[in-house]
């Protein structure tokens, strides 16, 4: 067996078992299969997730060991990666026992156009990942690495952040959950810490990101931030 197919294997399992965790988070919770908003968000979630996985193993297989990298190094980060943890298994939780127990009473319109919003921020996921070659799940400064400027960087700094961010916000509406809302909404603070820690390092460590901070004032969403 080769490296590109150990490394593809790697990430099919990963992506496997996180859709049967969340699978499970979701319809214990709601005691029973019958959850049309759970399967739709399993579906947009995980099929473009393996498409793009297959595109990476032939065209950037690096890319793919980057973001397969988890560990994080510095504290703030880890306290991140806990505490988004703790609010996506509360709120997939939640959005199941909503389900069962009938709190939210969201229209189907709302429904497929967070679907629709969920597969936009995914789309500019891929662009970033298209875009930039250093792109790694860990916050860190890779040997020779470069700051790119050009397409979704230059309109914002952190152009990953800001489409996971329209991802998660819709995640909960694709469930039909206005409670579930509530829970990702504490996501925003989250990632607002982990782009300053991250900019720390990179103003530090990265050539060039001091200019492109002074360049480009947008952090996560143009005009606000």
């Amino acid at each position: 067996m080769n490296e590109k197919t150990k490394l593809l294997l790697t990430a099919l399992t990963k992506g496997l078992v996180g859709c049967m965790l969340m699978g499970l988070l979701i319809f214990a919770p709601a005691g029973t299969l019958s959850y049309h908003g759970a399967w739709l968000l399993l579906g947009i979630l995980f099929v473009p997730m393996t498409i793009m996985g297959i595109v990476m193993i032939i065209k950037s297989p690096d890319l793919l060991r980057r973001r397969l990298e988890s560990k994080e190094q510095r504290n703030t980060q880890q306290g991140v990666i806990k505490l988004s943890g703790v609010i996506f298994i509360t709120g997939f939780i939640i959005a199941g026992l909503d389900y069962r127990c009938g709190w939210s009473d969201v229209p189907q319109w709302v429904t497929y156009g967070s679907a629709l919003l969920f597969l936009f921020g995914y789309a500019l996921y891929a662009e970033v990942m298209r875009e930039n070659v250093w792109l790694s799940r860990t916050v860190r400064v890779e040997e020779e690495q470069e700051v790119v400027t050009t397409g979704l960087y230059g309109i914002v700094r952190h152009p990953m952040y800001t489409a996971t961010l329209l991802m998660f916000q819709a995640m909960p509406l694709v469930l039909g959950s206005w409670w579930a809302t509530l829970i990702f909404l504490l996501y925003i603070p989250i990632i607002v810490s982990r782009i300053v820690d991250e900019e720390r390092l990179l103003r530090v460590e990265l050539k060039g990101y001091n200019e492109y901070c002074s360049h480009l004032r947008w952090r996560l969403i143009p005009y606000i931030w």
